[in-house]
């Protein structure tokens, strides 16, 4: 294993959640945060380092005069700043991974010489003096210098410094896996590359920029919960300033008390403002970029992701998605007279020199069914006829026998030609096999059909139920394929599909997403070739394959390292996973604040309105204890909830009005009766130990 590789998959397996390295970053990174300007990005966060630093100051003051409140107004002070830097820990937490992958992707770069040819003249140069429009050659050993299309050859590619898989890939030029990324090794034969893309604007230098959380823009949804967060924000405070009028007021009619500190003031609005959310926020949305990484998916944006929670619709495409990609062969249906028996020998007589997967698949069948094993072709003095687009059959010819397999109609003149005819019954089969999607391929011997093999696209094991959990989402899937509609229809109905779109042109997929966008609809689907380019960059999630063409990847919002066309179904579920985590710690702060108000208000009056005592229902001791207890608690409480932030809420296919019930059930009821027995306990032991 090289150093690349070796490099690549230590970063694959550091997928802890603290890992030590991941949490001494963070922690530095929590103090530098603390610069007001970084923190005005967050305004709850803000409120709160501007009431710190209104504490401090009077901490400050009071010391110089000997206050008899330093105590409490000391230990409300480093809480509150605490709570600022606990939530710069959270953030800090989730870039910190993005931060360790796009280190590790850093060192896949290396000092690699490529050897550039100049009007047909071999000159070796250093890989970053390589420039848009250059050519290069790479043999066996040699590194991809640079990213870029394969213009001439075909080679092995190792590509496990970008994906973390070790199967070599196959690039060759033309067609749609003509794409090479630069760091990666050729590991066979010989390509010539020309680069795409100057220095500092390769694929893995995006990759570098994209996986750092730091760099990651807020989403619309993000946006809008902010300035949620920020009204009521805003709203606390101007409840909070109101009560200084009110206390004074109280006290005087009372002609009994104090009134409240400023310190006591500034406590309050921290407890009752959302900081639990507005301190998780960011990290929930770093977090979800990175799990969709950690999936080996490259989001372009913070905004592709949370697009995926919100699919309405997905298109996939058939082969290599919904179906195993290669048909195989599942049945021999004898012609009248004719034993199946023969047809299975026939066909694998026929199938022996057929290296395509069908032919290995016809042998399989034949050896598994019947135990036919293969024979000594030389012994028999075979020989092979190629299949060929002309012919469209391929075969056998023996002494006294001409056997030949493939289409209906080329196997009907093959034995015309002899002198036979095809019966009806055959034709029968073979229009019986295409109703139900298969693939007929007709078996001769000399001037006789003998019968007709079945091949099949074999739906994938699993993409059914994986279905029926979309359905449940409430996203309707739609199967995409050049398939003829009779063919397209019975895979879409064993596959369980809502909907199929066959005989697919690049025109017809775009203007089936254009008319689901035009009923409000939010559509995702995937490709890797030129002509999928025009759906991708109008689908609201568009994930490209890795060994796809360039322009694939430039349309897409998302890259799939892996190339794996599935992986579009884990990619909606890790967005709606983000969507319901950021609401269910939504649902939760707000509770939260609603429990911290009866807290703390009749804790904080009940001595000048002795009646308020009866609102006191955890009996909290004074009302020093009780906002101490109340900021203690509002700080460890954005701790504890660092893991659910960055792991997100566990994710289950259900109906809308399911997750809401279950979310105001869990994080709503919960978020309002955990924050009494907290409050209670740290008041307990503050009493306990003198500190209130």
């Amino acid at each position: 294993m090289n150093e690349i590789e070796a490099t690549n998959q230590r970063s694959r397996k550091s997928t802890k959640l603290f890992e030590p390295t991941i949490l001494v970053r963070a922690c530095k990174e929590a103090f530098f945060k603390l610069d007001p300007r970084t923190v005005a990005k967050n305004p709850v966060m803000f409120v709160v380092e501007v009431g710190s630093v209104v504490t401090t100051f009077l901490l400050i003051r009071g010391l110089m005069e000997h206050n008899k409140d330093n105590l409490f107004v000391g230990q409300v002070t480093v809480w509150l700043w605490f709570t600022v830097l606990f939530a710069n820990f959270a953030e800090a937490m989730a870039e910190g991974r993005g931060k360790a992958q796009a280190d590790s992707l850093r060192k896949a770069k290396t000092d690699t010489i490529a050897r550039r040819l100049v009007n047909g003249v071999e000159e070796r140069v250093a890989a970053p003096a390589l420039r848009k429009g250059d050519i290069y050659v790479c043999e066996p050993g040699d590194f991809v210098a640079a990213d870029g299309e394969v213009i001439e050859g075909i080679a092995s590619v190792d590509e496990s410094a970008i994906t973390g898989e070790s199967a070599p890939v196959i690039r060759e030029s033309g067609g749609d896996r003509s794409a090479v990324t630069g760091g990666t090794r050729v590991l066979s034969d010989r390509i010539v590359v020309r680069v795409t893309s100057n220095p500092g604007e390769s694929f893995l230098d995006r990759m570098i920029a994209l996986v750092e959380g730091a760099q990651r823009q807020k989403t619309p949804n993000e946006i809008a919960l902010s300035i949620l967060l920020s009204g009521l924000t805003i709203v606390f405070l101007f409840a909070t300033v109101t009560l200084v009028p009110f206390a004074h007021y109280s006290v005087r009619a009372a002609s009994a008390g104090e009134v409240p500190s400023i310190t006591v003031m500034v406590a309050l609005l921290v407890c009752l403002i959302p900081t639990t959310i507005g301190g998780l926020l960011s990290a929930i949305g770093i977090a979800g970029m990175d799990r969709v990484m950690q999936h080996n998916v490259l989001a372009m944006s913070g905004k592709a992701v949370e697009a995926a929670g919100d699919v309405n619709t997905l298109l996939l495409d058939k082969t290599g998605t919904i179906t195993i990609g290669n048909r195989q062969a599942t049945a021999f249906h004898p012609a009248p007279g004719v034993k199946e028996q023969d047809v299975a020998d026939a066909a694998q007589l026929a199938s022996l020199a057929d290296e395509t997967p069908e032919g290995r698949s016809v042998v399989v069948l034949a050896k598994e069914k019947y135990g036919i094993r293969e024979r000594d072709m030389e012994s028999l003095h075979a020989e092979f006829v190629e299949f060929t687009a002309q012919t469209r059959m391929s075969g056998v010819d023996l002494p006294g026998r001409k056997i030949r397999k493939g289409a209906g109609q080329s196997i009907q003149r093959f034995v015309e030609e002899q002198g036979g005819s095809m019966a009806p019954q055959v034709r029968e089969i073979i229009e019986r096999i295409s109703k139900e999607g298969g693939t007929p391929l007709a078996v001769a011997e000399n001037d006789r059909i003998l019968g007709v093999i079945q091949l099949k696209d074999i739906v994938k094991g699993g993409m059914k139920a994986r279905f029926d959990q979309m359905r449940a989402m409430g996203i309707k899937t739609v199967m995409i394929t050049g398939d003829n509609p009779l063919t397209a229809a019975a895979i879409a109905a064993e596959a369980g599909v809502d909907d199929y779109l066959a005989e697919a042109t690049p025109e017809m997929k775009l203007a089936y997403i254009r008319n689901e966008q035009s009923g409000g609809r939010l559509v995702a689907m995937t490709g890797d070739g030129t002509n999928d380019a025009p759906a991708l960059a109008q689908a609201d999630v568009g994930v490209a394959m890795n060994t796809g063409t360039q322009a694939a990847k430039e349309a897409g919002n998302m890259v799939d390292l892996d190339s794996n066309p599935t992986k579009l179904i884990e990619i909606v579920e890790i967005g709606k996973q983000m969507l319901m985590t950021r609401g269910s710690l939504t649902t939760f702060s707000i509770a939260n604040d609603v429990a911290k108000y009866f807290a703390i208000i009749p804790a904080m009056f009940f001595v000048t309105y002795p009646e308020l005592g009866a609102l006191n229902v955890i009996r909290l001791t004074n009302p020093h204890s009780a906002i101490l207890a109340a900021v203690i608690f509002n700080a460890l409480i954005i701790v504890a909830l660092i893991p659910l932030a960055l792991r997100g809420v566990s994710y289950k296919p259900a109906s809308a009005a399911q997750i809401l019930r279950k979310n105001l059930l869990i994080y709503g009821v919960g978020g309002i009766i955990a924050p009494f027995p907290c409050i209670w306990i740290i008041d307990r032991a503050l009493v306990a130990m003198g500190l209130a």
